[in-house]
């Protein structure tokens, strides 16, 4: 049994020290937070001790979940790492390019296991149709949300567009060649609302739209290759499938989607049991440090066009 901690337990980080209480494989030994209302609130909460600050549990664990505000990602991980912990660490990577590659150099260097915590690679909507998507011609994806009352650190890029940056990278499988932006801010001095257009070596493109100033909440992304139609909702739960044999006559009076709805799983549950799993057995994990990397530096191009 692995044991485990959770730094940082606020709005996310409580819910990571949740999973890692009800995990069979692992023990959680403790939670740290800065603010000791908070440290302890969740402590009491899980029957475990709380600390207030990180090296309270360097000598008593294996892995943790890092779960602290962006500008703190390089600064509190890095001390894990060092000692061989392995870490899950919460999206955006860290606050710079040069901080996450720090910690990627780091990470391989001491042969820890570090995750970055891109939560829609574990939605029961993407696994479930992962193995269909083999070389997209079209992504187009749909990312808005109310302004988080939890408040954020980061701007609309890091905050929300980022997942479906990764997404699209994990099935695109390449690199952009080019990308146009544009955003503007809205209730905060950052961006708030931004829409990019990534265009990859192989032919695909991407449109992207993220805002945090909407009345609704909405994660949808739609798949086209040859052959083959997706909608996906990560929200829902809900896919619509379209397939066909490109080299055969297709009557259009045939072309009906298949209409698909999950159950709604635990994506966090999954996230955490993985970064376990890979702690135990040694295998990459699914989000690597270098995923995290790729799409912070597809995330300071979007950010760069914008010219904020």
């Amino acid at each position: 049994m692995l044991k485990t901690a959770v730094i940082g337990v606020g709005y996310l980080g409580r819910f990571h020290a949740q999973k890692h209480t009800a995990l069979p494989e692992c023990e959680l030994v403790g939670v740290v937070d800065s603010n000791p209302e908070q440290a302890r609130t969740v402590g009491e909460e899980l029957g475990v001790p709380w600390h207030t600050e990180p090296d309270a549990v360097w000598d008593q664990v294996e892995a943790v979940s890092i779960v602290v505000p962006t500008c703190a990602h390089h600064s509190i991980t890095k001390p894990f790492l060092e000692r061989g912990i392995h870490v899950l660490l919460e999206k955006p990577f860290a606050a710079s390019i040069v901080e996450a590659e720090a910690l990627t150099t780091l990470a391989e260097a001491k042969g820890t296991v570090l995750q970055i915590g891109h939560l829609e690679r574990f939605n029961v909507v993407y696994t479930g149709f992962r193995e269909h998507i083999g070389k997209p011609q079209f992504v187009e994806s749909i990312r808005i949300a109310p302004f988080p009352k939890r408040g954020t650190d980061v701007d609309v890029i890091l905050d929300l567009m980022i997942h479906d940056i990764d997404l699209v990278l994990a099935v695109v499988q390449e690199m952009p060649e080019a990308v146009e932006a544009t955003g503007v801010p809205i209730l905060t001095t950052s961006i708030d609302l931004a829409s990019a257009r990534l265009r990859f070596p192989g032919g695909c493109m991407a449109n992207l739209t993220a805002s945090r100033v909407s009345d609704k909440a909405e994660r949808r992304m739609r798949i086209f290759q040859s052959g083959l139609y997706l909608s996906l909702d990560y929200g829902t739960g809900q896919a619509r499938r379209l397939q066909v044999n490109p080299q055969k006559f297709i009557d259009p009076e045939t072309l009906h989607p298949e209409t698909f709805q999950f159950e709604r799983g635990d994506a966090l549950l999954e996230e955490v049991r993985s970064f376990l799993d890979c702690v135990r057995t040694g295998n990459a994990p699914q989000v690597s440090a270098q995923d995290g990397l790729n799409a912070m530096r597809v995330a300071a191009q979007v950010q760069e066009q914008i010219g904020h």
